[in-house]
């Protein structure tokens, strides 16, 4: 199972739900997206696809709107970029006056990655968006039903099959999705695109959110700059 071509599919079906001619992100002063290889699905394409329906049955959600600002793993990848880089610049300024800090190195975000690291972020955010699909208490055997319908119809392989239903049956726990996070970028990452899923003015999924951030260690300030950054999307 290739977990990258599964979120790629997910992200680019949560587009089509909103609009048939997506446009590409960009975000001003960062490097480019590097787009090689990452729109070749795989045949995680199924089971992405099949999550992108569970996301747009969600009542009250609205990833597709979010996601037209993304699209791709590359995309989410560059806003984490941003975030992260400013996150750092905001850190710099504010150290004592007189020192001079070394400067820190670039974020690793999955859009700077090599393959194999991809992968691995790819399949942690995959793990993030289904929690945060289930964090408002909903996930009931009609949209498993659907699910699962879907994986049927498209003929999704055993294992896609296999991994997605052990992930949506899994109990809600924050700090089993954050161990996933195995560095701070990737901790980045995982929360922006629980954000893009969840529903932050719903009380349940405000703290669902609030708990991740506190499993994956992220700083406030972090936490706070990945915010603004999807409500600017």
């Amino acid at each position: 199972m290739n977990a990258q071509s599964m979120l790629e599919q997910l992200l680019k079906s949560a587009m089509s739900m909103l609009d048939p001619k997506p446009s590409a992100a960009s975000v001003p002063g960062a490097p480019a997206p590097r787009d090689a290889g990452l729109g070749q699905f795989g045949a995680g394409a199924a089971a992405g696809g099949a999550l992108g329906l569970l996301m747009g049955s969600k009542r009250g959600r609205r990833l597709g709107g979010k996601a037209l600002k993304y699209g791709s793993v590359a995309a989410l990848g560059l806003v984490a970029y941003t975030a992260y880089s400013r996150w750092q610049s905001q850190q710099a300024q504010q150290a004592v006056a007189g020192s001079v800090p070394a400067a820190p190195p670039p974020p690793r975000t999955v859009n700077l990655l090599p393959a194999p690291e991809v992968d691995q972020h790819s399949r942690a955010i995959l793990q993030a968006m289904i929690a945060a699909a289930k964090a408002d208490g909903h996930l009931d055997d009609r949209e498993r039903g659907l699910v699962e319908a879907e994986l049927i119809r498209s003929q999704a392989g055993d294992d896609e099959r296999r991994w997605l239903e052990s992930e949506l049956r899994r109990p809600l726990d924050p700090a089993e999705v954050a161990r996933a996070a195995v560095t701070p970028e990737l901790a980045a990452e995982m929360y922006l695109a629980s954000l893009l899923v969840a529903d932050e003015t719903s009380f349940m999924e405000r703290a669902y959110l609030d708990e991740l951030a506190r499993q994956l260690r992220l700083p406030e300030g972090l936490k706070v700059e990945l915010e603004r950054q999807t409500l600017a999307a």
